[in-house]
């Protein structure tokens, strides 16, 4: 089960780290993932995800340049670094597990608990 952290409240123009950690064991490597949030009233969205190796990353519009996802297999981890927050990046961030990185929500059937990143302006 992956398991979401690093969530927090954090003033306008700051910046937070989420992970995510995935059961021991050596097929983390062979699954692509991504982060996702859901805003309060608002459907979810994708943010970022990247690829079995990590060579290869997308992200939605609005993050780009400000947040990075990365991963380490040695040690089952996702994360995302957030820079430059914004009230509008208010969220609850869930992390995902697939065969594809892409943004469609439905190829990813393995999901993570969320971590709450509120953005204060």
């Amino acid at each position: 089960q992956l398991q979401a952290s690093g969530g927090g409240l954090v003033q306008a123009g700051g910046s937070l780290t989420l992970s995510c950690a995935a059961p021991s064991g050596r097929t983390f490597g062979s699954y692509a993932m991504a982060w996702f949030r859901q805003a309060p009233g608002k459907e979810r969205e994708f943010v970022a995800a990247i690829s079995q190796s990590g060579g290869i990353t997308y992200y939605t519009d609005s993050v780009k340049g400000r947040f990075t996802i990365s991963r380490d297999n040695a040690n089952n981890t996702m994360y995302l670094q957030m820079n430059k927050l914004q009230p509008e990046d208010t969220a609850v961030y869930c992390c995902a597990a697939g065969t594809f990185a892409t943004p469609i929500t439905r190829r990813y059937p393995y999901w993570g608990q969320g971590t709450l990143v509120t953005v204060s302006s």
